[in-house]
């Protein structure tokens, strides 16, 4: 019947082999995972001019010995894998130094404020790197659940104890022993990093309530603020498979602007990363994202260390 139609001169003309060839590749792209070209840059090959930069920082300012950086989020995000990440890139070996639990859990595994420092050398010439992170607790849906918002926003400004322990019912008061009533430039926090797992499926609102609420005062302290988006290995098959391919990956191309709208971090401030979890050996790939993470953190707290002196 379209034969007769198209003969005397009805219905849409018949497509030449050019065009079906071109509508099958514009379907097979269509349905394709991955884009055919990276919407962000990665130089894969400047793993060590990276790693020198970090090994070189050190902060201009004569009473901050270290760059701080607070990681907060939901609770099993990655918080202290990302840590010990870290510590493995810089280190150039496996380490542990942060407490991470391997099992999927709506309970924190982090019970304590702690700072991370990351070695630098061995024996009597070891020293540290002028960059140290400070874990927190996991944020859980509910109330009386998780870390409360409070402690993590008097953590900005400097005023919680190394070793205080979280308490889940209620937030620090100025009469508790892990306060810290007079803060020094060094204690306070120079970057605010939010870690999320591409894992997630959607977020709390109630999560997304005290997120906003830490994000809110770090934005009038000044602070800049940064998302580390884990386990993107197990969020996206291709990226399994290859970890050079993505900013190739539509799902997680979307998975960051999805975060970006919830959470209220511009696209340019998130970093996919993987964390080391099975590997038992060092990995290029996975050393590269942490550190072109790493550097731009650096970057954004450096500035914000200048910021605060030229203020001063």
């Amino acid at each position: 019947m379209a034969f007769f139609l198209r003969l005397f001169g009805f219905g849409p003309p018949e497509q030449t082999e050019e065009e079906r060839i071109k509508a099958k590749l514009a379907a097979q792209k269509a349905q394709s995972p991955t884009l055919d070209e990276p919407w962000r840059e990665l130089d894969w090959g400047e793993k060590q001019k990276n790693l020198k930069y970090v090994q070189e920082y050190k902060p201009e300012q004569d009473d901050i010995r270290y760059l701080r950086v607070l990681l907060y989020g939901p609770v099993g995000a990655g918080k202290s894998s990302f840590i010990n990440s870290v510590s493995s890139v810089l280190r150039g070996r496996m380490t542990t130094p942060a407490l991470a639990s391997a099992t999927t859990s709506d309970k924190s595994f982090t019970k304590k404020h702690e700072t991370h420092k990351f070695n630098k050398g061995r024996g009597s010439a070891k020293t540290f790197y002028p960059l140290v992170f400070n874990d927190f607790m996991g944020l859980e849906d509910g109330t009386n659940r998780g870390v409360h918002a409070d402690d993590i926003k008097l953590a900005l400004r400097g005023h919680l104890k190394e070793g205080y322990e979280f308490n889940q019912v209620a937030p620090i008061s100025q009469d508790d022993p892990g306060y810290n009533p007079t803060p020094s430039a060094d204690d306070r926090v120079h970057v605010l990093v939010c870690v999320m797992s591409a894992n997630t499926p959607q977020m709390n609102s109630s999560v997304l309530e005290k997120m906003k609420s830490v994000r809110d005062t770090a934005r009038d302290l000044g602070i800049p603020q940064m998302l580390m988006m884990t386990r993107i290995d197990e969020a996206c098959c291709e990226t399994d498979k290859d970890l050079r391919i993505v900013y190739k990956s539509k799902y997680l191309r979307k998975k960051m602007k999805d975060f970006s709208s919830a959470v209220g971090i511009p696209v340019n401030c998130i970093f996919p990363v993987k964390n080391y979890s099975e590997e038992i050996d060092m990995n290029d790939d996975i050393d590269t994202l942490i550190l072109s993470a790493l550097r731009n953190m650096i970057n954004s707290g450096d500035d914000f260390i200048e910021k605060v002196k030229t203020d001063i």
